[in-house]
């Protein structure tokens, strides 16, 4: 089972039976939801969906979404993880990171530790070349975690389905810095 520990968290693979419940209660936050998607809300059962997707990735790519967990507490403290984009255009085909973390977790750095540890999982461990990210154009405290990172503004796209602004970004292994 792939994990990877910082210093605060435990980033695994989902365990559906434990981590359902906690993950619902994160996607029935509107808060949470509102710059992922349409904004809308999701149920148990498409909360159950998301992590068979996010499993059958993990089986057919070598990565996917992991589930972050508190170290001290075991509480699940969101998603973090790499995909395969289908879009916007100007990322398909490219492996992009995203996260979500539950409201109550926001403000402590934890995103930034969970993206950092999956970006040099994504370069130095499976071997990638390029990660890719999108934020909605007024999403500033993913900017923040994106300037974090090192990934660098490439341009604008606009989502394909629910027509928000979107700004890209990306890195490369040769300007990854550990």
């Amino acid at each position: 089972m792939t994990e990877i520990r910082t210093p605060r968290l435990l980033l695994r693979r989902w365990l559906e039976e434990d981590d359902l419940v906690p993950l619902s209660e994160i996607h029935a936050d509107p808060a949470v939801m509102r710059r992922i998607g349409d904004g809308a809300t999701r149920s148990e059962d498409q909360t159950a969906q998301d992590i068979e997707a996010w499993e059958e990735e993990w089986d057919e790519e070598g990565f996917g979404m992991f589930a972050v967990e508190l170290l001290g507490s075991g509480e699940l403290a969101g998603a973090v993880g790499l995909s395969v984009a289908d879009a916007p255009a100007e990322i398909a085909g490219q492996v992009a990171i995203s996260w979500r973390l539950g409201r109550v977790f926001w403000g402590q750095g934890y995103a930034s530790e969970a993206a950092h540890a999956t970006l040099e999982f994504a370069l130095q461990d499976r071997g990638l070349d390029r990660v890719v990210a999108v934020r909605r154009i007024a999403d500033a405290a993913s900017a923040n975690v994106l300037d974090k990172l090192g990934m660098r503004a490439e341009g604008t796209a606009q989502d394909p389905v629910h027509g928000h602004d979107l700004a890209v970004y990306g890195i490369d292994l040769t300007q990854y810095q550990d």
